[in-house]
């Protein structure tokens, strides 16, 4: 018998497979299958008497030929299947036909080629989007006909008709399992894959897990993410209703406990829920102080429901994230953004933010330019940073890091003029003038780049670091979901254990022994009025205000440059009558904390307080807060209890992970677990605290 890697025109047709090939590989989920083929009767290979001869088993048999019998057209379809995917294609059922006479029934069938037949063109609908994926049907003539016989008695069907002629490239085997006929999710894996969404357990972890226990390589279990990503969605369309009037329960439960809780949602015409928004009683409190500016990360989704998340989070006093509210929506376009704007600024008793900071969505960004027209927005540069490595990697290769550097100089500039004739010389530098993430990022630069943006309060939430902390915080309710009606729970947990780590960051701030650098009446002011993370800031540049002179240039106008400058430096506006003071460099509009220059005038004019106005309320003490944001900041009662369970799901996380029957066993006792807690009563006070924190 020949071997089959050795057959030309067969699998050794298989070569390294060209750029447009594997480009086929993105459109072969075509779930039409109902096309007509050009097949006829005199095919390229045929059936005749002579060449009939008997196969005892197909198994024995590498390559169709004409006359192989077969005991049933399933066998006879697995057989073909097989060596279509040792051969690099895979095949589906085309054609049935019968013979006319009582009884008779199925007489012939046509397995053909994935890639068999030709799509027609839909007509177009104005009223109903069209989807323009591109078909991975190109007219392939390759088929197996067999048709039914009976000898003696016996039935079985045999092989009348083959042609192995592909019009097309043949897959290599390392591709060739991607193709959906051999994509499968056997009923195990799914129940295993429900319950992992149900944990709240990522897609890339489920994947990595289940290679982990079928000990197989990275990427080569029997399905994709995509696979599992649509069964996830299909288990979210089952049980969608009842989750959703879980969901309205549970927060009509809240509610009930405590009336400055908020929520709204809407109803879509099939009387569905759609959209959904909700906020914290201390959220909204929170926000009246530090809501001038905000961030609206909407890059998140719930694995386990497959619904777009939307967080707004701020920054408080002590530069720690606060929560201020939680959205989920259906959609991802203009009219649910509007929907979650609107919404969000009832709940914050109409009071819009002077910032706003968000992903890249062209749909949100008109949305926010309609619902807050007076709000500046502004793109998160974290976000678009993260991006960078699939960006330009490949296009800079070794300059990738010099590149990088670069592009950190221009966007800390101060001079919108020098940023963009540093913009233009980078581009050239670098070869980037044909990079359309290059042009899109000139393009927005308004949106990102600092230059445009000193004008503006952001809080110090431009800054890398911050993006750490209100990631880590988001993902303490990401990485723990159930279901869907849990996780207004879940986020409240998260927001209280926030306010838990919170509490005990601005302890140890308050409890820390500040250490005055210059001995001017001004620091011991500052570091009286302001918490400990504002005063560091504003304390940095008390010192390096030393290092710098000021010339009055005319009448409450100052020129302020560094000592070894004989050159440039900052306008200084100083008007004493109303104490107004203002820099060319325009940090205090930008952070809220007055820059050196401002600090060597207001020494020089012999002063010894920093204006009042310049000491602003969010970067001030508890005790210099208004009365009803204390109690939001008092220490919790419950730091201890928090802290011993966190002890205790550390250690389960740990040994659970260990084999798949711990993991097992762990997943079904939590279940039970939460089963009980939930059954016991919360007390009105219990309800306020563990909601209520943000």
């Amino acid at each position: 018998m020949h071997q089959l890697g050795f057959l030309p025109g067969y699998c050794s047709d298989a070569k390294v497979i060209s750029i447009e090939a594997r480009a086929m590989l993105d459109v072969y989920d075509d779930p039409s299958e109902q096309r007509s083929l050009s097949l006829d009767d005199t095919s390229s290979a045929e059936e005749s008497p002579d060449d009939t001869r008997l196969s005892l088993e197909t198994s024995i048999d590498a390559i169709p030929y004409i006359g192989q019998r077969f005991v049933t057209h399933d066998a006879a379809y697995e057989f073909y299947s097989e060596y279509a995917k040792r051969c690099g294609f895979s095949i589906r059922r085309h054609r049935t036909e019968g013979k006319d006479g009582i009884g008779k029934g199925l007489t012939r069938r046509y397995f053909v080629c994935h890639r068999a037949g030709n799509t027609p063109t839909k007509a177009s609908n104005d009223n109903k989007p069209q989807r323009n994926r591109k078909s991975s049907r190109c007219g392939c003539q390759a088929y197996m006909r067999i048709s039914k016989s009976t000898d003696i008695g016996v039935t079985e069907w045999r092989v009348t008709g083959f042609s192995d002629h592909h019009n097309h490239e043949l897959l290599e085997p390392n591709q060739v399992r991607f193709l959906p006929a051999y994509r499968t999710i056997s009923d195990a894996d799914k129940n295993r894959i429900l319950m992992f969404a149900k944990s709240g357990i990522s897609v890339q972890q489920m994947m990595r897990l289940m290679e982990l226990e079928k000990c197989v390589e990275p990427g080569y279990l029997p399905f994709t993410e995509k696979d599992v990503r649509n069964l996830i969605q299909s288990f979210k369309k089952v049980d969608q209703d009842e989750e959703s009037i879980d969901l309205l329960k549970m927060c009509r439960n809240i509610k009930e406990k405590d009336p400055n809780f908020k929520y709204d949602f809407t109803i879509d015409a099939n009387n569905r829920l759609e959209n959904i928004a909700w906020s914290y009683s201390s959220s909204v409190q929170s926000y009246e102080i530090f809501g001038d500016a905000v961030v609206f990360d909407t890059t998140h989704r719930l694995t386990a429901f497959d619904m777009p998340l939307g967080i707004w989070v701020g920054m408080n006093n002590y530069g720690m994230p606060c929560f201020h509210g939680c959205v989920l929506l259906r959609e991802e376009n203009v009219r649910s953004f509007s929907w979650a704007l609107k919404v969000f600024l009832s709940f914050m008793n109409g009071k819009a933010p002077q910032t706003i900071l968000t992903d890249q969505n062209m749909c949100l960004k008109e949305a926010i330019a309609i619902e807050m027209p007076s709000t500046k927005h502004a793109l998160c540069i974290w976000l678009i940073v993260a991006k960078f490595p699939s960006w330009f990697n490949a296009v800079l290769g070794e300059r990738y890091n010099e590149w990088k550097a670069e592009f950190y100089r221009l966007y800390n500039l101060e001079s919108i003029d020098d940023f963009e004739l540093g913009w233009r010389e980078m581009v050239n530098s670098f070869g980037l003038h044909t990079n359309r993430h290059i042009t899109n990022l000139f393009a927005f630069r308004s949106l990102w780049a600092l230059p445009y943006l000193r004008n503006h309060f952001f809080a110090g939430m431009t800054t890398t670091g911050l993006s750490k902390s209100i990631n880590a915080f988001i993902q303490r309710f990401l990485s723990a979901q159930t279901r869907l009606a849990h996780f207004i729970e879940q986020v409240a947990v998260a927001v209280d254990f926030r306010d838990q780590a919170g509490e005990h960051q601005t302890m140890q701030q308050n409890l820390q022994n500040i250490c005055l650098k210059t001995g001017a009446p001004m620091e011991a002011h500052a570091a009286a009025v302001l918490t400990p993370y504002a005063f560091c800031k504003l304390q940095d540049e008390l010192v390096m205000a030393a290092h710098y002179a000021s010339f009055q240039i005319e009448e409450g106008c100052f020129l302020v440059r560094h000592h070894t400058k004989m050159d440039g430096g900052r306008k200084v506006i100083w008007i004493p009558r109303e104490e107004l003071l203002s820099c060319s460099c325009h940090m205090f509009e930008f952070s809220g904390i007055l820059c050196r220059h401002a600090l060597r005038v207001l020494s020089t004019l012999n002063c010894f307080q920093i204006p009042d106005r310049y000491l602003p309320i969010r970067w001030r003490r508890v005790n210099s807060l208004p009365s009803k944001l204390v109690q939001a900041a008092a220490a919790s009662e419950k730091t201890e209890r928090v802290q011993a369970l966190q002890s205790m799901v550390s250690v389960l996380i740990s040994e659970a992970a260990k084999s798949k029957e711990r993991m097992d066993m762990a997943s079904k006792e939590i279940s039970i677990l939460l089963s009980r807690i939930r059954e016991q009563p919360i007390s009105l006070h219990g309800s306020r605290d563990c909601v209520h924190r943000s």
